[in-house]
């Protein structure tokens, strides 16, 4: 062969092989959702747990124009608190997280040090008094209040939103926290075992710790957010560059978070036992939460008071010099794609926005058959074995009730009731009661708030133990 047949043979061959090339269909595009969740603080729920447990994400992903041919790799990623979670967002590892104010701020300056941004999307939970972050002691402790621990050694997780509150309450009395008490970083799981072995005097933590120890039986809440009223948030976070790449996935993550939202709200009871069955957070305590005239509010509005929280988070880390950055709120807030998200799902925002309704209470008591008057004075049962959870008008009405149960062989799961003061749930075998000369109850979480608030009406103040005790002979006395 030639050699000029020889290039012509070479350059045929090369023709075939990069036409075949040129035939082969283009690889699909893989696209990374990766998630942080805090799934232990159940007020994230709907911004993770449920998500992935329901596979709602998969449900609302956009699968037309150019997302026709993506292929999604969704990944999560399960987190006890929120700095850690930060630390891969920065990292790129991850590209949306659920958090609450303090760890969030602390996020939004984490990318501003490196010269990027994350934002603050949507609203998870919240409350506009601080409800969710409590103070816990020893089961046996005689600390019954704050003012007691002046010169104690306090645990709480650094840079959560419960050490937020803790040192926002050490401020507020005066104190100087690297003098008048002693502060260390622990996780609720040492936290808790801490307090079981009476290493500390208190544990501050959040959601739901601080009603999830006491409800185990090893721990005695002293203090509720509520006390400093500074509005607290949850929320979802997204890497700036991230969202402006993938807006409509961004968009498809809050559906799926308003889905979650709406069911749990229609079954709370349904939706508690799945946080327990995935976390080990007993239902009752998720319940106290989620459940009607929750401990916080879910809402996926960015309401002032959600705005505020973030701001008073910044104010405070900033005056403690526990950052040395400040963070434009107005900047690191972006409602943009809640907006879209509750508008594709035919929902509005602006009513929502202006609406501070908890999920309601309703219907009649379930001893008496009258209606419920005053939903936050009211009182709940769960019994076990019930798919709903009873309600009744007042604490006393649900104390009678409690009595029949027993005497029926009834198991009890839990006894709720409303602070008189701040209309927080609480535990009903951990208030204290302001009882007045009628024999009307009215719980209060703190003694010296019940003893403060049956002075000025002429109550006694009586603990549950007292209570059920003084029903028991009563009924025994019954014909």
């Amino acid at each position: 062969m030639t050699r000029a047949l020889r290039t012509l043979a070479f350059l045929t061959l090369l023709a075939a092989v990069l036409t075949g090339l040129s035939c082969k269909p283009e690889a699909k595009q893989t696209i990374r959702i990766a998630i942080g969740t805090q799934d232990t603080t159940i007020n994230c729920a709907t911004g993770g747990l449920l998500i992935r447990e329901l596979k709602l994400l998969e449900k609302h992903l956009p699968r037309d124009g150019k997302y026709k041919d993506v292929t999604y790799e969704i990944e999560w990623k399960d987190f006890t608190s929120g700095p850690p979670l930060t630390t891969e967002m920065v990292a790129e590892k991850l590209d949306i997280g659920a958090m609450a104010d303090f760890p969030g701020v602390l996020n939004g300056v984490a990318f501003q040090k490196q010269g990027s941004r994350s934002h603050f999307i949507a609203t998870l939970s919240g409350s506009a008094l601080g409800s969710g972050n409590g103070i816990v002691v020893p089961s046996d402790s005689p600390v019954q209040g704050l003012k007691d621990l002046k010169g104690k050694q306090i645990s709480v997780p650094f840079g959560s939103s419960a050490h937020g509150m803790l040192l926002r309450a050490i401020r507020d009395l005066g104190w100087d926290p690297d003098k008048d008490v002693t502060l260390v970083s622990q996780s609720p799981e040492v936290g808790g075992s801490s307090l079981k072995a009476n290493k500390i005097d208190a544990h501050a933590d959040f959601v739901p710790f601080a009603e999830l120890f006491p409800f185990r039986g090893f721990a005695r809440k002293i203090y509720d957010g509520s006390s400093v009223k500074v509005p607290t948030v949850h929320g979802v976070l997204v890497r700036e560059a991230y969202a402006e790449k993938y807006p409509e996935i961004v968009v498809a993550f809050l559906k799926a978070a308003l889905e979650a939202d709406r069911l749990f709200a229609e079954e709370p009871e349904k939706y508690s036992e799945l946080i327990e069955k995935v976390t080990g957070v007993d239902a009752e305590v998720a319940y106290m939460f989620h459940g009607p005239l929750g401990i916080q509010t879910r809402d996926f509005t960015i309401k002032p008071e959600a705005r505020r929280a973030l701001q008073v988070a910044v104010d405070t880390l900033t005056l403690l010099k526990r950052t040395d950055t400040t963070l434009d709120v107005g900047t690191f807030v972006d409602d943009r794609y809640i907006r879209r998200a509750a508008a594709e799902l035919g929902l509005d925002y602006e009513a929502r926005l202006a609406s501070y309704a908890k999920l309601p209470l309703s219907g009649k008591d379930a001893l008496s058959g009258e209606p419920i008057a005053e939903p936050t004075l009211a009182a709940q049962i769960w019994v076990a074995g019930e798919p709903k959870v009873r309600a009744y008008a007042s604490p006393g009405t649900a104390l009678a009730a409690l009595g029949q149960l027993k005497t029926e062989g009834k198991e009890i799961r839990a006894v709720f009731v409303h602070d008189r003061a701040s209309g927080v749930k609480l535990l009903a075998d951990r208030a204290w009661y302001a009882r007045r000369p009628d024999g009307g109850l009215s719980a209060f979480l703190a003694k010296e708030d019940a003893e403060r608030w049956a002075a000025e009406n002429g109550a006694a103040v009586v603990d549950f133990a007292t209570l059920q005790a003084e029903r028991a002979k009563l009924t025994a006395a019954a014909p």
